[in-house]
């Protein structure tokens, strides 16, 4: 028997969790630079701070989602919690940039079990004609966790250094896991006594982790041959779950079900067309421009601080509005702001980098809120869970995609080395040809959502 539970302090608990990743990833791309100089980690070895995450989080997050229904959302949502503070507090222990690297892999695993259940706990707990409202409360928590990552993680790095960013990280992932505990009274348990696919998400894995991987280790030999590995294994993973009695993830859900399917392709190119832009951006204004942290910081958190109210009220709006039209609105106006960072230079105005940045936080906050409330919206009750886990995936994805293509781009520009002023150009270079690659996404991700918008969403 269900107990009653206050909605408002559900989504209190909800919104703590998605706060953490994101202030985490936002809060760490200050202090790169630091990090680097501690660990004696180069560019490309920086950015495996990021992927490393990115990788575990997308490639666990299915399964998670799958053992989630089978033994509990909020069994695995609070030890995902729980694993995600521990070792995201070992990350400020860590002797070197490979443990670091490690911990920050192990910390994913721990995001992706949070991920794959927190977006199905929610939408089980509101009805359909306040889901949208909720949805855009929640995400526009992770735009404050984006605000605010720059803005104190660079405060936090200047004056007490890196590794208090992940002890008071850890710290606060305990504290949400205990108030999860007492809050979230009930368990969502859709698929008890149904068995686990162990075949099937050995396949997804391999699938995920070498097209991922093996992108970002393009253009090097290995990379054409992991991206191979992957593709060939992402097409038995569909042929394979489409016989399976219980799958791991139930593709089916695709099969004419075109709303879902292009709000999944939008995502997954938004984020792989958005996501570079702090790790560049900090980069850019720390070794270029010669910013401190906390300075490179209060530029940064421009563009989350426009996402959060933008997200909130186009999470509402999404309610009385066709979503679909909105994310695509959103889409164009992250494209003009991709286009003018093309242009970017070493010694560019700081306004035309600010309205840039809010041209991004704008178009992204608009197309966030909708977006999600289409896909979690376009399903049947017995699919949140693999719903939530999917536009999580596609997330995740598209971010270590985004990643993928910023560490191929300095790969072949500078190379892994510290970005020294003799290298300069050549990081400008990367810089470049990482944002004419987002374009062409983003570009990509316009036609996917304005083709959706035929199709209406079951809302």
């Amino acid at each position: 028997m269900q107990k009653k539970i206050n909605r408002n302090s559900a989504l209190f608990v909800l919104c703590l969790s998605s706060f953490l990743v994101p202030f985490m990833g936002s809060a760490i791309n200050l202090s790169l630079p630091q990090i680097g100089e501690a660990l004696s980690m180069g560019a490309i070895s920086q950015s495996w701070i990021a992927t490393a995450y990115l990788i575990s989080t997308a490639v666990f997050q299915v399964p998670f989602a799958r053992l989630a229904d089978l033994s509990g959302r909020k069994k695995m949502f609070i030890a995902g919690l729980m694993l995600y503070a521990v070792s995201t507090f070992m990350c400020g222990l860590a002797p070197s940039g490979a443990v670091l690297i490690i911990m920050r892999a192990v910390s994913g695993m721990g995001s992706a079990m949070i991920f794959g259940t927190a977006m199905a706990i929610l939408v089980s707990i509101f009805p359909p004609q306040d889901r949208g409202k909720a949805i855009g409360i929640n995400t526009a928590t992770v735009y404050l966790a984006l605000a605010s990552g720059p803005f104190l993680g660079g405060i936090i790095t200047h004056n007490a250094g890196w590794q208090c960013l992940f002890y008071i990280m850890g710290a606060l992932g305990f504290a949400v896991a205990i108030f999860s505990t007492v809050i979230l009274k009930n368990e969502w348990t859709e698929a008890k006594g149904e068995r686990f696919d162990y075949r099937g998400s050995i396949i997804y894995a391999v699938s995920l982790f070498g097209i991922i991987f093996g992108f970002s280790e393009l253009p090097n030999t290995l990379g054409f041959v992991l991206v191979a590995v992957g593709i060939i294994c992402s097409v038995a993973f569909v042929f394979y779950e489409l016989k399976c009695i219980q799958p791991v993830f139930d593709v089916r859900i695709f099969r004419g079900n075109k709303v879902f399917g292009l709000s999944c392709l939008s995502a997954l190119l938004n984020y792989a067309c958005t996501s570079a832009v702090a790790f560049m951006m900090s980069l850019y204004l720390q070794y270029i421009r010669g910013f401190s942290p906390q300075n490179a910081g209060l530029i940064l958190v421009i563009q989350a601080c426009i996402q959060c109210p933008v997200s909130l009220y186009a999470g509402r709006l999404s309610d009385r509005l066709n979503p679909s039209i909105l994310a695509t609105v959103g889409m164009g106006i992250i494209a003009a702001g991709l286009a003018g960072l093309v242009f970017v230079s070493t010694d560019t105005s700081m306004m035309f980098i600010i309205l840039l940045l809010f041209l991004l936080g704008f178009g992204f906050g608009l197309f966030s809120s909708p977006n999600s409330n289409i896909i979690m919206s376009s399903v049947d009750k017995k699919y949140y869970g693999q719903a939530s886990a999917t536009m999580g995936t596609v997330r995740l994805t598209g971010q270590a995609f985004s990643m993928g293509i910023a560490t191929m781009a300095i790969s072949m520009s500078t190379g892994n080395k510290i970005i020294s002023p003799e290298l300069h150009s050549g990081f400008m270079q990367s810089f470049h040809i990482t944002f004419l690659i987002c374009i062409a996404l983003c570009i990509a991700g316009i036609y996917a959502s304005s083709f959706r918008v035929k199709h209406k969403a079951t809302l």
